[in-house]
């Protein structure tokens, strides 16, 4: 599992950097040479998109996400695994419609294509889809460990400390 995760995280990352490089890479060309690279605002928009929903898959898995903890700080172990599988039925209940929505976008986009470059837009959107799957399957997954007792600690570690040195 540790492995799919990682591999979640780092398309999610490459994303961030592919967005960051066309970026920059933009702003330089334009204040050097006057030019500016074809499509970077459509594709910068696109890859943003990707990249959210890698992202959203990686959150949901390691409970990473921005939460308020002020009830789960003051409830047991009962209560706190009581308030967990609520949290993260409502999270799949979200994140399953999203998905098969995301995908209805990618099946109907058509021939839909970027301004300049004219690249297909489902390309996009069909990697972002597959994010979005990764998100629902990561949080069906998370609530069935969540059952069985053996969920990742908040941040993703099972004893809630990252390994290594």
């Amino acid at each position: 599992m540790q492995r799919l995760i990682s591999a979640i995280e780092t398309v999610a990352a490459l994303f961030l950097l592919l967005i960051a490089l066309v970026t920059a890479g933009n702003v330089t060309l334009r204040g050097l040479f006057a030019v500016q690279i074809p499509d970077w605002f459509d594709g910068s928009k696109l890859l943003l998109g990707i990249a959210l929903f890698w992202g959203i898959a990686v959150a949901t898995w390691q409970a990473g996400h921005i939460c308020v903890d002020v009830l789960w700080e003051h409830l047991g172990r009962r209560g706190r695994l009581a308030l967990d599988l609520v949290a993260g039925t409502v999270t799949l209940a979200f994140l399953a419609p999203m998905a098969w929505m995301v995908w209805a976008k990618v099946l109907t986009s058509g021939s839909q294509a970027t301004t300049d470059l004219r690249l297909p837009v489902a390309w996009f959107t069909g990697v972002a889809a597959c994010g979005a799957v990764a998100a629902a399957v990561l949080a069906a997954v998370r609530l069935v460990a969540l059952l069985r007792g053996n969920a990742p600690a908040p941040g993703g570690f099972a004893d809630g400390a990252p390994d290594g040195p």
